[in-house]
């Protein structure tokens, strides 16, 4: 099970244990992780899982698809490095990801 850094918006760092075949999304929200809302319950319609993956990381994870991108327009404070945490599946080659939560309003 690959350990996740997120970083929350208080700057904490909680490495958290997340099982491959989750989405990043899954796995805020099962380890208690502030600031993923997931309003739309991991859909890409929404928005308000929106994170930064951390610089190191961007291209071990790659980019966002067609959908995901479009959603994105949706993001308050949208960076290059920015990702739906739903969309973002969990492999063990993510392990040691560094993942900056965004802010998420509703």
């Amino acid at each position: 099970m690959p350990k996740i850094t997120f970083v929350e918006l208080n700057g904490e760092r909680k490495e958290c244990d997340v099982a491959c075949g989750l989405s990043l999304m899954e796995g805020a929200i099962q380890n208690g992780i502030d600031g993923i809302l997931a309003i739309c319950g991991g859909s890409c319609a929404c928005s308000t899982c929106h994170s930064y993956i951390d610089d190191a990381w961007v291209e071990k994870v790659g980019p966002a698809n067609d959908i995901e991108d479009s959603t994105l327009e949706l993001a308050l404070e949208r960076k290059p490095s920015s990702r739906l945490t739903c969309q973002v599946e969990v492999t063990e080659a993510l392990e040691g990801l560094v993942v900056h939560i965004a802010q998420n309003d509703s």
